[in-house]
Parts: C-alpha cells; sequence; structure tokens
C-alpha cells in the first residue's frame, strides 16, 4: 500500500493506492499551527474509517508547495505510519525534461511537475496542463515531452474575495456561471465579470499557449485538475479533460520509477 501526499496552499490532499489503484483520497486544511500527532491521527482515522490497515502502508511519497508543513508533516508520517516520506525535490526529482536544460527546474513548483508528469503518462504529448488551485497554473509540454514554459495567474477563489475584501458594498457571492453576462442584480454582474470572465482570460491563455508552442493544429491536448477545474471546463470547450487524480498519479509513476532505479 503506497500514501501519496499532495500538500498545497489551501488543502493537505492524500491518496491511498493497493497494486497501483486508487482506494480513496481524502483530505484537511493546511495550516502551520498542527501538531504532527493532529495530521497523524487524522489520517490514521481516515485508515479506519473506510477499513483499511495503516500497517500496510509500505512508502510514503509527498509533493509540497508549502516548506513550513513539511516537519510536522514528516514527523507525523514516521510516529504514525512508520515511513519516512520521500520528497519530490528533495529525495527524488520529478524526471520531466526542461527545454535547453533550463534551471527553471529548481523553480517550477514540484506540485506542477508532478501534475506535468501524471499528465504525459495518461495523455501523452504535446499537452497543456491547467491547474485549478489557490493558484490557477498553466504548464505547457512539446510533442517530446519537454516542458517549455508556463503562466500563473491568481486563483478564482482569491479573485472573488478580494473583491469583496477591497470593496465597500460589493457583497461575497456564490462561485456559479450565470446564464447571461447581462445581470441586472449585483450578485448576477460580479459572478459575470469573475466567473465569465475568468473563462475567457483561460480560453486565451490556451489558445496563445497553442500558438507559441507552434505544434499541428488539433494535436495538443489539454488536461486540467485542481478542485475548481470542472466548474470552468463545463463551460468551455477548450479544455479536453478533467482529471482529478492528476497530481496523486504523477506521484505514483515518479515513485515507481525512483524505486526501480534504486534496483
Amino acid at each position: 500500500m503506497l500514501l501519496v501526499i499532495d500538500v498545497g496552499n489551501s488543502n493537505i490532499v492524500f491518496g491511498v493506492y493497493e497494486n497501483n489503484r486508487l482506494l480513496n483520497t481524502f483530505r484537511m486544511t493546511t495550516g502551520d499551527s498542527f501538531t504532527s500527532d493532529e495530521i497523524g491521527l487524522r489520517a490514521w482515522t481516515y485508515f479506519q474509517r473506510f477499513g483499511w490497515d495503516a500497517n500496510k502502508v509500505e512508502d510514503v511519497i509527498v509533493c509540497s508547495v508549502v516548506p513550513g508543513v513539511m516537519h510536522t508533516l514528516t514527523n507525523a508520517m514516521i510516529k504514525y505510519f512508520n515511513c519516512i516520506p520521500i520528497v519530490v525535490g528533495q529525495n527524488v526529482p520529478s524526471g520531466l525534461e526542461y527545454a535547453n536544460n533550463s534551471d527553471y527546474r529548481f523553480q517550477h513548483g514540484a506540485d506542477r511537475a508532478v501534475a506535468c508528469v501524471g499528465a504525459l503518462e495518461k495523455y501523452g504529448a504535446p499537452l497543456i496542463v491547467l491547474d485549478f488551485g489557490t493558484a490557477t497554473k498553466v504548464d505547457v509540454m512539446d510533442h517530446n515531452g519537454v516542458y517549455q514554459g508556463g503562466s500563473i495567474l491568481a486563483g478564482i477563489q482569491i479573485s472573488i474575495n478580494a473583491l469583496f475584501q477591497k470593496t465597500a458594498k460589493l457583497p461575497q457571492v456564490e462561485l456559479a456561471v450565470p446564464q447571461q453576462v447581462l445581470g441586472m442584480r449585483t450578485v448576477e454582474q460580479i459572478q459575470a465579470g469573475t466567473l465569465c470572465g475568468y473563462i475567457g482570460t483561460m480560453e486565451y491563455l490556451i489558445s496563445r499557449s497553442k500558438e507559441e508552442l507552434g505544434e499541428p493544429e488539433g494535436t495538443v491536448k489539454v488536461v486540467a485538475t485542481g478542485g475548481l477545474a470542472r466548474l470552468i471546463a463545463t463551460n468551455t470547450h477548450f479544455i479536453d479533460v478533467v482529471d482529478s487524480s492528476l497530481i496523486l498519479d504523477g506521484l505514483v509513476s515518479i515513485y515507481h520509477k525512483y524505486k526501480n532505479n534504486q534496483q
């Protein structure tokens, strides 16, 4: 049994795999105030809830964009699962290739690199990977699977929260795409501007990314992951696939390559 962990700015997502099959996922809020016991006991409790034997966990592999959580998380895995976590970018490289051997590999977020690896393994290249998290990330690979660059913008929730927090009279609204952009009520207008505007932004970035990549028309697959991926994907034809387990599957792929290289 393999426990994979994606530490994001908003949530820590756990995935439990057995014989390369994802059994289930669970998540907890990312916070530097948690103790190792709190993290370990929560994870252990989830195992008990679904009838899994935590003692069967043979390894733990992690990708993280929150360094402040790693000491506590590592201690939790050691104490409650008897495993020292394998950390992508620290113990093991992602294996993603970068154009011209760019030093950007040292700046590229571990979650983004893992998502790219997972997408290449599952869908092939050329490829555009969209990750709708706290920040939205766009990553592009050519027909050889070599990373060519990307872009970052504020996530949808951050955008809509900022509008509410920085204005005196505009309300907090539900994340929902309205039927039309010409709304009469303030809530509808905020939803139209934020959600429809965001969709338009993503369509532009996808189109421009394809243009700059220069691959033949119709060959570039666009894969989206992250909590709000489906909301965006259902309102545009620019996204081909929504894959909620992309980063977790990428971690599994990296893990097996790492173990094979150890033999």
